[in-house]
């Protein structure tokens, strides 16, 4: 979220920033909201002092005994109260309208940050790894006839519907050990904290990370059913069928009955599913002040993640590249405004390190401002290459969020020897989404037999094998 202030101090550098979002100039209209607010707040603090004053002359009145002046002031004093209280809720009001317009709002680009309006327009930095060479026509993910049965996507969609996925025997095996090896590398190797959390949160952390209130169709939403949703079933297994509630006497004493014991209820728990752990490991500073000798925290957890996938009908529908239900490692940083710089780099350093340690081609791209999510203010991209689809795929977004999560969480630091506490920086990013590495292993391992060699970090987690034969089975 923006500080209203920054944006009085420069509104012409506010909406240059947006204009490169793609998104129109907001700065007058939020100036004006801002504007009445404060107008508003004035004028109740003028009338509280104006208040204040007559009920000190209340006394006087009372005290010589002039009754009428005594009346006069009493109605006065009354009468700029509920005028008062009147100012203070719409001050309030206003002040609603303008953190509810500020939390629509994107992160503004960092400086370096290229224009553009999407994909086609991010910069590739670097290259890693060279794309093998293939004496034969190499083959995508799910038509590898190693793993082909063990991606079963039929048994899924029975279960569940579209974009998901069910995993057996070697590719279940493989998917795990993927997981198992991202987070003991970056334990070990990056200097990260292994960190489980739930992956149903409430709105607020939801807000706090930005994918409320502006992108909910990308998310799930879910609700427990107690109170009222165990009486309705306890309603229905009593009235089974349509003859059973016709039998029922006396029709309006039962609905008075329904209706009291519903009103009676607790009302159900609501949740979000997390659509990664950053929702989690970055609110865990949610309204807090911490310690600057407490920072940096760094951060990493392997979740189950959701996404609705809203906003991408249509894309990648073939094999398990874009799923609704996958799971990922994912690294989240919280830091001092003065090393949010140096733990970006850090950060995808870390993400790049696992590429190399299962010796995957990939290329570093940095996101132009109408590509990035919209709590970045800079984002790296990392891209694997898939030789089943010729062509790079993102495997990896490591952001910094700068401030603008951490003043819609309330989240700050302490300086060292004291000061004035400041906001948080936050930053995040994939290190790696299992699922999309499921697949550069396979595809750039892929045999002309139908086998896979595997990357070799990978056999202390497979028992010592390092390759998975053509009729499913390792070796």
């Amino acid at each position: 979220m923006h500080d209203i202030k920054d944006i009085r101090e420069a509104p012409d550098a506010f909406d240059r920033a947006l204009s490169a979002r793609g998104l129109a100039p907001m700065s007058s209209s939020l100036l004006a909201l801002d504007a009445e607010r404060r107008a508003l707040i004035h004028e109740a603090e003028t009338l509280q002092a104006e208040q204040n004053r007559a009920a000190k002359e209340i006394g006087r009145a009372k005290a010589s005994g002039d009754e009428a002046e005594f009346e006069r002031l009493r109605a006065e004093v009354s009468q700029k109260k509920a005028e008062g209280q009147r100012l203070t809720e719409a001050a309030k009001a206003r002040d609603e309208d303008l953190r509810d317009a500020l939390l629509g709002l994107p992160n503004l680009p960092m400086d370096d940050v290229p224009e553009g309006a999407d994909e086609a327009d991010n910069v590739e930095q670097a290259r890693w790894g060279a794309p093998r060479n293939f004496s034969f026509a190499p083959r995508e993910h799910y038509q590898i006839p190693a793993v082909k049965d063990g991606l079963d996507f039929e048994a899924a969609a029975r279960l569940s519907g579209s974009r998901f996925v069910v995993l057996r025997g070697a590719a279940a095996r493989l998917h795990r050990a993927l997981g198992q090896f991202m987070i003991d590398h970056h334990v070990e190797t990056n200097g990260l904290s292994e960190t489980w959390t739930p992956i149903l949160v409430r709105d607020e952390m939801m807000v706090g990370t930005g994918q409320l209130p502006k992108f909910a169709d990308d998310s799930f939403f879910g609700a427990s059913m107690t109170g009222r949703g165990k009486i309705a079933r306890s309603v229905l297994e009593n009235y089974v069928t349509f003859e059973d509630v016709r039998s029922v006497k006396d029709v309006a004493s039962f609905a008075a009955t329904v209706e009291k014991a519903f009103s009676a209820a607790p009302t159900h728990e609501e949740f979000w599913l997390i659509p990664t752990a950053e929702v989690t490991l970055t609110n865990m500073v949610h309204g807090q002040t911490v310690e600057a000798a407490a920072l940096p925290m760094r951060m990493v957890a392997l979740t189950q993640c959701f996404r609705s996938e809203a906003g991408s009908a249509g894309r990648d529908t073939a094999g398990m590249l874009r799923q609704h239900q996958f799971e990922k490692c994912e690294m989240v940083t919280i830091c001092t405004p003065e090393t949010s710089e140096a733990e970006h780099l850090r950060m995808t350093e870390a993400a790049e390190s696992v590429l190399q340690a299962l010796n995957l081609p990939y290329r570093r791209m940095l996101l132009c401002a109408g590509d990035m999510g919209a709590g970045a203010r800079r984002t790296y991209d990392l891209e694997v290459w898939l030789p089943g689809q010729d062509t790079y795929r993102e495997i990896s977004s490591i952001s910094t969020c700068g401030a603008f999560q951490a003043r819609r969480m309330n989240a700050r630091y302490r300086p060292e020897g004291g000061g004035r506490p400041d906001f948080v920086h936050t930053l995040n990013g994939s290190g790696l989404a299992v699922g999309r590495t499921l697949i550069a292993v396979l595809e750039n391992g892929q045999e002309e037999d139908g086998s896979v060699t595997l990357p070799e970090v990978l056999a202390p987690y497979l028992r010592g094998r390092t390759r998975i034969l053509a009729d499913g089975t390792f070796a």
